[in-house]
């Protein structure tokens, strides 16, 4: 075994493979999730989907959720059946699969894209943060899981920040298809190192024999699948709905037998074993409020950003940026000066022209597609300057470059890349001297910091006088830094705590658990962003997601002295 790992004191190699592995994949998946929404609003005959902003949300948040269900299945059944390295081949396949099927503008083929991708990462998912662990499972090698992980999440970043780029220049100077297919061209690149590599992974890819007592798979899943779509189809069909939307409704209640099966897993099993499952479940239940804060990057930061923020690009940035056609135009003149009434009048009127005009030719569809997004140009312009301070508005007949709102989904995995080497030499740091926390320790504090994001949220809100004015960049930039400090001490500590604890014949099955956690947390997300256009006072939405993540943190607390006595009883730390 020895002869696959590099030097003692050494990262294994195979830690670099998956590490490039994952960050193609993530690539594709942050690609295709940074344009998602936006190609879904956007109008049929532009090359979009043509939903209602209604349909999109309720499509994007049930995505988010399933697409995070299915590694409970994945990995049980890599555990049992399959094996990890060809899960994962077998989920990267079907994923690169989804993503050149999103990329033909049709709408059979765009449920069946998504039917994939879902599919694909329930098989790639839990069972790539399962090798990452088990790369570190021999004596010399064990204190070193943690920072192998933070390594390894760090690759996570790096392809989430590099794609929204990568999709802004296609998506811009190319269409949306040629952005999906950039995703499937990536997830193929992560498959192809992920072969290269197989050699010095091949040795910790072991199944696991069952043990007396265990259930078969074909018993875990009638026991969790079945029910599963049961419940869910059950919650769709009430009359009414209890939690806002009848997807809400079945998302939620289809979980209940996939929760129950775990409290079943834990109530079989005994002694060490029981404990151990025990605490796991413990620390999901806490992770989920996480993910339900941390999730909002994408929807009610998402709307701060564009509603809220002052986007102007420095001239040095907008001269580079307006080259590759990165840069989003706003401009002053005398249409968009127009008091309300007449505006509106004016935009009805050029609607009007805009639908009775021919579209035959190519020219005459290329003269209305032009015309639309001069119209939309108008409207644009005049949204962004409602709120923009008099002395920064552009006189008439000048415009200002903005950074487009999508870009700001970069800022998280930027600070992940450049936070990830501080915090793993803070933690070698305190290693060396003995002092390094426990795993749940980390996963606390990391509650708390999260907790303190949402109060810089709330200096933002201040900062706007009362929505007034644009609030400046560097609230966002604070307060994702704040919260990527709080992602790094509890993300990747999750999937290092669930491969440190996890009985070994059920490690995939039970990464599906906090997969599980992060799937419910997403869909809470949704449904606390839903609360944004509710809530009059938007400090009171941050404060909201401030005490529930302070909550989750003192749940934590309060259970940290048995979470480290059951890891030290499992000889992990």
């Amino acid at each position: 075994m020895g002869s696959n790992n590099s030097q003692q004191g050494q990262h294994p190699k195979g830690l670099w493979f998956l590490f490039a592995t994952e960050m193609w994949e993530r690539f594709g998946y942050y690609l295709m999730l940074g344009i998602f929404s936006l190609y879904m609003l956007d109008g049929w005959n532009n090359g979009g989907m043509g939903f209602s902003p209604e349909k999109k949300s309720d499509i994007y948040g049930t995505y988010l959720g399933l697409v995070y269900l299915t590694p409970f299945i994945g990995g049980l059944l890599a555990d049992r059946v399959l094996g990890y390295r060809r899960s994962i081949i077998m989920g990267g396949l079907s994923m690169a699969a989804g993503y050149f099927l999103l990329s033909v503008h049709d709408m059979t083929s765009f449920y069946m894209g998504l039917f994939f991708i879902i599919m694909g990462n329930g098989f790639f998912k839990p069972n790539i943060s399962t090798l990452v662990g088990n790369l570190y499972s021999t004596d010399d090698l064990k204190d070193k899981k943690d920072s192998g992980y933070n390594i390894f999440y760090m690759g996570i970043n790096i392809g989430a920040f590099v794609c929204n780029f990568v999709a802004a220049y296609m998506r811009i100077n190319f269409g949306w298809g040629y952005a999906f297919a950039a995703a499937g061209v990536g997830m193929l690149l992560g498959v192809l190192i992920f072969l290269t590599g197989t050699k010095h992974i091949k040795h910790v890819d072991v199944m696991k024999p069952l043990e007396e007592g265990d259930m078969s798979t074909l018993k875990i899943l009638s026991y969790t699948l079945l029910p599963m779509f049961g419940f869910g189809v059950l919650g769709y069909l009430i009359p009414g709905n209890i939690l806002g939307t009848d997807t809400n409704d079945a998302f939620i209640f289809g979980c209940v037998p996939v929760i129950g099966f775990f409290i079943y897993l834990w109530f079989k099993s005994s002694g060490i074993e029981k404990r151990a499952i025990g605490a796991l479940l413990a620390v999901f239940s806490c992770v989920i409020l996480f993910f339900a804060v941390f999730h909002q990057n994408g929807d009610a930061l998402t709307i701060w950003a564009e509603d809220y923020t002052d986007r102007e690009m420095p001239e040095s940035v907008a001269n580079v940026a307006t080259k590759f056609d990165m840069a989003q135009t706003v401009e002053n003149n005398d249409i968009v000066q127009l008091d309300e009434a007449d505006f509106n009048a004016k935009i009805a009127e050029m609607r009007a022209q805009e639908q009775a005009m021919p579209e035959t030719t190519d020219a005459e569809t290329a003269a209305k597609k032009a015309y639309a997004k001069e119209i939309s140009g108008y409207v644009a312009s005049r949204k962004y300057f409602s709120n923009l301070a008099a002395d920064k508005v552009p006189a008439n007949g000048k415009d200002l470059k903005l950074f487009s709102t999508e870009l700001y989904q970069s800022i998280n995995p930027f600070w992940v890349v450049l936070l990830t080497p501080v915090l793993v030499g803070v933690w070698g740091f305190l290693r060396k001297r003995k002092k390094e926390p426990s795993t749940p320790t980390k996963i606390a504090i990391g509650l708390v910091i999260t907790a303190l994001s949402a109060l810089v949220m709330v200096g933002a809100v201040y900062a706007t006088n009362d929505l007034s004015m644009k609030a400046s960049s560097w609230w966002l930039i604070v307060s994702y830094a704040v919260i990527t400090l709080g992602e790094l001490c509890l993300s990747p500590m999750g999937l290092s705590l669930v491969s440190k604890l996890s009985p070994p014949r059920i490690t995939a099955l039970m990464m599906g658990g906090f997969f599980l956690s992060i799937s419910v947390g997403n869909k809470l997300a949704g449904m606390l962003s839903s609360l944004w256009e509710t809530i009059e006072e938007k400090e009171n939405f941050f404060f909201l997601n401030f005490a529930l993540v302070l909550g989750a943190a003192l749940m934590l607390f309060l259970m940290l002295k048995w979470l480290n006595k059951v890891m030290k009883e499992n000889n992990v730390y």
